[in-house]
């Protein structure tokens, strides 16, 4: 029995502390998700739309971004389909402030390029820099667009270029194998070179015309290719997902894409991880909320929403350093400050928190 008012109440003290022990002990721990701060509009082009937007450290340390963009005159359908352009920008530091250097490839010709150039990916593999990208022959228009969707890589030796087609005509990818015919051809390339030597090009694709859209991987013996599909998808969504971006996390291959259907958060980012590369674990972590989540304040009144129906991140760009992933850049379809053309934000850690102890 308890005596005393003095023991009572020690007794209701120790069972409150043990009751919030409890909770704190089956509490889920941070995610990946909940480490980042958003730093906005870290790259701002007046009257252009900015999207998926490819870090690279350059020789001097600097942050080098090549930015898929195009005219903010032009509508959204067919803009970035037909008239997106591959530009590049620099800055001493991910926050910025970025400078304008120019624009490295554009659309034309009569060949599977004459469509918009769009969605780089750039890594250094050796001495050498190389940068995957989609285009489009254009050839039916917007109708013929998806499935005619095909990526191709150019390779320099120095940032400024000249960047070299590694083929005749730069192709180096196009569906086949479980995405033989597929709907929205193979597209948003995603580049590892694996630490036993092999060379991961990852990709969206569909299996067929109206598939769910999966991940697939490319395997090449040399940077230059060939690249060969794989026998099936990689990753097991039962919804959409897209826009990867793939990087080396200690022993791991590691993949994020949107989950802009709500595998875990609809809006967010989901964070797949692998040993090999090719086998990729059926549940996916929590990678990023959606943009309008990191603002304190909420959005700006005077946000104007161009692409996607809510304010929420696309097309995720991790950059790494010293082999660690360090930051992310991400387009957003709403352009907080209200203006003509979307932007490119930043992801960066918390004050205080350390990105590695979220290693999968």
């Amino acid at each position: 029995m308890i005596g005393s008012p003095a023991a009572a109440f020690r007794f209701a003290m120790r069972a409150f502390v043990s009751l919030l022990l409890a909770k704190v002990s089956i509490a889920a721990p941070p995610t990946l998700a909940d480490a980042w701060e958003v730093v906005p509009r870290v790259v701002d082009t007046p009257d252009w739309h900015l999207w998926g937007s490819s870090p690279v450290l350059d020789e001097e340390g600097e942050i080098q971004l090549f930015v898929a963009r195009w005219p903010a005159d032009v509508a959204w359908e067919p803009g970035w389909r037909r008239h997106s352009e591959i530009a590049r920008y620099r800055a001493a530091k991910p926050e910025g402030p970025f400078e304008f250097i120019g624009t490295v490839l554009e659309p034309g010709g009569e060949g599977w390029e004459a469509g918009g150039v769009h969605n780089p990916c750039v890594r250094k593999v050796g001495d050498r820099y190389a940068m995957f990208y989609i285009s489009n022959d254009w050839n039916g228009g917007l109708a013929k667009h998806g499935p005619n969707q095909r990526i191709g890589l150019r390779v320099a030796k120095s940032l400024d270029g000249p960047w070299r087609k590694v083929t005749p005509d730069g192709m180096i990818l196009q569906p086949g194998n479980w995405c033989a015919g597929s709907g929205c051809g193979v597209n948003n390339p995603a580049f590892v070179h694996a630490p036993d030597g092999r060379f991961l090009l990852y990709f969206k694709a569909r299996p067929g015309k109206k598939g769910g859209v999966r991940m697939g991987v490319a395997v090449a013996e040399r940077l230059e290719g060939p690249y060969v599909i794989q026998a099936s998808p990689i990753t097991a969504n039962d919804r959409t997902i897209e826009d990867g971006t793939a990087f080396l996390w200690g022993d791991k291959i590691c993949l994020i894409t949107t989950d802009n259907h709500g595998i875990i958060e609809r809006g967010g980012g989901l964070l797949w991880v692998s040993d090999d590369g090719l086998r990729f674990r059926e549940k996916p972590l929590h990678a990023f909320h959606p943009l309008r989540s990191y603002l304190k304040d909420g959005v700006p009144k005077g946000a104007r929403m161009h692409y996607g129906g809510k304010t929420k991140f696309e097309r995720p760009q991790m950059l790494t350093i010293d082999g660690e992933p360090s930051c992310m850049f991400l387009p957003s379809g709403t352009s907080l400050d209200g203006d003509s053309g979307t932007d490119v934000h930043l992801l960066r850690p918390k004050p205080g928190v350390e990105i590695g102890d979220h290693a999968p």
